[in-house]
């Protein structure tokens, strides 16, 4: 985080904590916290949840023996926080995040912030960080990042669904567009667009009218099998479009432990079952085939030695993310950069709990120069502060579904509008895929 002078100002202390339940874009319970500060700043903040969810992550409070909202709701975390959370943090100073934090881990006490929620931590840990910016009166990217925050980040765009967010036979999880061939965010975002538009186009065209239906991250969810199919249609998209590879690449989010067998030991795609060693082969054959600049979590979670082995053959040519293999935690991190796994980490806050630890995270992969890509949750919330974040910390990437529906286009148009306050500060990356250093 920037470091700003922590002289006594009574205006950073905590006044208030609030939590309450709402509604994420899947119509399930979540935790919104909202803090408030003796100088009048505001912040609040709303847990996101995922449907492909790493075994390692910071446990999910809910209310599994209450019959309301199907055992989904959340009233006993917001009550852990109106009453034991508000009391221990009333009265601290709002800008010391490393110090709340830590009082929030203290707090509950387990390994896995089960006892109070990690969303209920990751809410409160957050929503005191943006009200200490507010009573500040700076944007949360200037508070977070300082004077170096001024890096747009690279948008990859999940426009086909597959896996646990669609309805459809495609294992993999999520193919997604990354416009990076262009000078800036905004042209980014028209280019990602276009592609969305010419992608429904040729869907309807093929498939019918069922094909145009939404997934959880609102890319289309058309009734596919096969890896290649998905694929074949991104290409035609982005060249129906007006583009090409050079412009605009495709990512890909495998989310493989959703279609791993354990007791097999063998990963169920496309209507075959392979072994580890043959899936590699069957990505070395995708990234030869089509211009695929990043796949996210290929192999099973807890396998570091085949991401390891996946990186040293391909990882010059494209990033290998860490998503459910890292779930954003610092030492599962530590154990991969030890081991060569991966050269990118996908980055949620939730996954860890707190905003203290998602920026350690993000600190550990940036000295190891792994890439880092802030991401969204498929069951989200209508807050922007993650785009704050990409900012803020100069990840560079973004992930944060289609540029469609509400709660993913409020990431996009806080972008934009970011973009716009730095002026001719702002930079947008130059892609490219960073080998890990030895």
């Amino acid at each position: 985080m920037a470091v700003f002078p922590y002289e006594l100002d009574f205006n950073f202390r905590i006044f208030g904590v609030k939590a309450r339940q709402i509604i994420d874009s899947r119509g399930n319970p979540t935790i919104e916290v909202e803090v408030v500060t003796e100088g009048y700043g505001v912040g609040i903040f709303a847990a996101p949840a995922g449907a492909s969810r790493g075994m390692y992550e910071a446990w999910e409070k809910r209310d599994k023996d209450d019959k309301r909202f199907a055992g989904k709701g959340v009233y006993t975390a917001v009550k852990l926080v109106n009453e034991e959370v508000a009391q221990a943090l009333v009265g601290m100073d709002s800008r010391k995040q490393f110090e709340i934090d830590k009082r929030l881990i203290e707090l509950d006490g387990t390994p896995n912030k089960s006892r109070i929620g990690g969303n209920a931590i990751v809410a409160t840990s957050m929503a005191v960080a943006l009200a200490a910016a507010d009573t500040y009166g700076l944007p949360f990217f200037k508070y977070i990042g300082g004077l170096r925050a001024n890096l747009l980040p690279v948008p990859l765009m999940n426009i086909i669904n597959g896996g646990k967010h669609a309805g459809n036979e495609l294992a993999i999880q999520e193919f997604m567009i990354v416009p990076a061939g262009v000078d800036s965010f905004s042209d980014a975002l028209r280019v990602g667009c276009e592609v969305y538009y010419e992608l429904k186009a040729f869907l309807k065209e093929t498939y019918g009218l069922n094909a145009i239906n939404v997934g959880d991250e609102g890319g289309f969810a058309p009734p596919m099998k096969k890896t290649e199919e998905a694929l074949e249609a991104l290409v035609k998209a982005i060249e129906k479009a007006g583009y090409d590879s050079s412009t605009v690449a495709i990512a890909l989010d495998a989310a493989a432990s959703s279609f791993y067998d354990t007791e097999k030991k063998v990963y169920r795609i496309d209507g075959k079952e392979l072994t580890k060693e043959e899936l590699l082969s069957f990505y070395e054959e995708l990234v030869e085939r089509y211009p695929i600049v990043s796949i996210e979590d290929p192999f099973f979670e807890e396998d570091f030695e085949i991401f390891a082995e996946m990186t040293r053959r391909i990882g010059t040519k494209v990033l290998i993310v860490g998503d459910d293999l890292f779930v954003t935690n610092p030492e599962r991190l530590r154990k991969g950069i030890s081991m060569g796994a991966a050269n990118a980490i996908l980055v949620k806050p939730n996954q860890i709990g707190t905003l203290s630890e998602t920026i350690e995270a993000v600190s550990i992969a940036q000295d190891a120069n792994y890439r880092t890509i802030i991401s969204h949750r498929s069951g989200e919330v209508e807050y922007d502060a993650i785009a704050d974040l990409a900012v803020g910390l100069r990840t560079g990437l973004i992930k944060t579904g289609a540029p469609a529906r509400g709660e993913r286009t409020i990431k996009y148009n806080r972008l934009l509008r970011i973009e716009e306050m730095l002026g001719s500060e702002s930079h947008f990356p130059e892609f490219k895929v960073f080998p890990r250093k030895p």
